[in-house]
């Protein structure tokens, strides 16, 4: 799971049905600058040591694995593998690489590579921390001959053989020097469709399509990559984004709800720009407001579900996402079959000051701040929420309304993306909001709130203990039955939201997002992604 990645008609909605069944265009034409707004810079595009969503966004051009999933049917389907053999017991899955796939730098894919990109996850030094829960499973990979590599695992951890399906697959010789291969910051060397021809800090990232990638001369690819070049870049500021749009520099960008239905009106809009809004079945992000709880203060479960209670999410959903997006009740996505059904956090000042007077807060001095006696010194309830997104201001200032009423002190900081991950993974914050992207359809919560995940580097980064919710973790991650495990899991993301770690927010229920009229696509979206990589630049 990552942190937060048009036809001729000027407003395309959801099919009401959900009749997907979205088939590739075999005959599309090939060619073109597709340029693609990631919305931010990622500090690395290290295959290993980068955590964020904008890397991991160039590395789906640039990277390739054994397999993938199909995203329209969700089934396996070969990638640098041709085949594999599954166990009858499902712990030993042996794959077949391809005779002609190769790397970026023209020396061919091998087994010693696969088995090579698995161990560097385990190496301290790479400080991989956030990858590692995914692959704890898996016991050994052997090399069986040059093109034949063997996964045994040591469970039945549920999505063993899509860790090893989905294993980003890295040369050996470019990597192996770990020193050497840190500083690679701005290069990717990988077997995938395109190549990182050009990383231009604060500027851009320039992808050319791979002349020798496997794929290209193989049926099963056809109509999948059809850009000659890609120029990801990394513009922020909203209004800025929707100019160069409408201008014909961007040929995609993203849309917040709140573009879609007040900013994206009249010409060029539905002529040369067109928006869309469409669902699938994709799970959704969710954002929240994680407390830190190295901090004495957020340690405090009725301070937390005081906090949670006065952030005033059905007036922002009302106000700035036009009623679009749903509250999210817990870690999992709203309407994923493993969330237990709780009831969300609502909007409750009276609540949240029976909370905070039952752990002692009051304002005994009448200052208009609360506070109580910690460790023999007094402390005032004020903290400070860092964030890397200037759009959420507007959500934060009401927040710090209520919270103000409440008689709590909050202090908004904006930091820039890479400073603010620095703080995140040293853990120097008190509180942090950001977003998680939606994940698998069958989630595992191990990598954000097990106990084993509160280190540098991992992802439970505001340090969430819970012997409890580590036992069922580990418990269901080894449930082969399914049904078994939808049941352990509803119990962990039961008491996940019990805890309130996160105030948690909103899950869309939409996708919104706008093209240039010279990109060609087969539908507006695929069963499980919109489906950029079958996109086309018309002639």
């Amino acid at each position: 799971m990552k942190m937060i990645g048009i036809i001729a008609l000027i407003l395309s909605s959801v099919l009401a049905n959900r009749a997907f069944a979205t088939k590739p265009n075999a005959a599309a034409p090939v060619g073109g600058n597709f340029v693609y707004n990631l919305g931010g810079e990622p500090p690395t595009i290290h295959p290993i040591t980068s955590a964020d969503v904008y890397a991991r966004n160039v590395q789906n051009y640039a990277c390739d694995s054994m397999a993938a999933r199909d995203v329209e049917t969700y089934d396996w389907v070969p990638r640098l593998a041709e085949k594999w053999e599954v166990s009858k017991d499902n712990k030993v899955f042996t794959f077949h690489l391809r005779k002609n796939a190769v790397f970026h730098d023209g020396k061919p894919v091998t087994a010693e590579d696969v088995k090579f990109s698995f161990d560097a996850i385990f190496e301290p030094k790479y400080e991989a921390a956030h990858m590692r829960p995914y692959y704890e499973g898996i016991a050994k990979v052997e090399v069986i001959d040059p093109l034949t590599v063997r996964f045994t695992t040591k469970d039945l951890y549920f999505q063993n053989f899509e860790s090893a399906a989905s294993l980003t697959v890295i040369p050996k010789h470019i990597y192996s020097d770990i020193a050497k291969s840190k500083k690679m910051n701005r290069e990717l060397i990988c077997a995938g469709p395109y190549t990182v021809s050009k990383f231009d800090r604060g500027q851009m990232i320039q992808l050319k399509k791979f002349d020798k990638w496997y794929g290209n001369n193989d049926p099963i690819f056809k109509g999948m990559y059809n850009f000659e070049n890609i120029t990801l870049r990394f513009y922020k500021d909203e209004n800025a984004i929707l100019e160069r749009a409408k201008k014909g520099e961007l040929d995609y960008i993203d849309l917040k709800v709140e573009s879609f239905m007040k900013k994206t009106e009249g010409a060029p809009w539905g002529t040369t720009v067109l928006k869309h809004k469409v669902a699938n079945d994709a799970p959704k992000s969710f954002g929240f407001i994680g407390w830190n709880q190295r901090r004495e203060l957020f340690q405090d479960k009725n301070l937390r579900i005081a906090l949670a209670h006065l952030l005033n999410r059905e007036e922002m959903n009302k106000k700035f996402r036009y009623g679009m997006s749903d509250l999210a009740n817990g870690a999992v996505y709203l309407r994923s079959e493993y969330n237990p059904g709780n009831k969300a956090l609502g909007f409750d000042p009276k609540k949240a000051q029976e909370l905070l007077s039952k752990s002692g807060w009051s304002d005994a001095d009448k200052n208009g701040v609360l506070e109580k006696t910690i460790n023999g010194k007094k402390t005032e309830l004020k903290f400070t929420l860092i964030y890397a997104n200037k759009d959420q201001e507007k959500y934060f200032t009401m927040y710090r309304e209520d919270l103000k009423k409440a008689g709590i002190e909050l202090e908004l900081k904006y930091q820039e993306w890479n400073s603010f991950l620095k703080l995140v993974d040293e853990g120097n914050f008190d509180a942090v909001t950001m977003a998680w992207g939606g994940g698998s359809v069958d989630p595992d919560p191990k990598q954000i709130w097990h106990s084993s995940g509160a280190v540098p580097g991992g992802s439970n980064f505001i340090a969430f203990k819970s012997s409890e919710i580590d036992k069922l973790i580990d418990e269901a991650r080894i449930e082969p039955v399914k049904t078994k495990r939808v049941k352990l899991l509803k119990e962990v993301y039961r008491r996940i939201a019990e805890e309130a770690p996160y105030a948690f927010l909103f899950n869309d229920k939409f996708d919104f997002y706008a093209n240039s009229s010279k990109v060609g696509m087969p539908a507006e979206t695929f069963k499980f992604d919109i489906g950029k990589d079958f996109w086309w630049k018309k002639p």
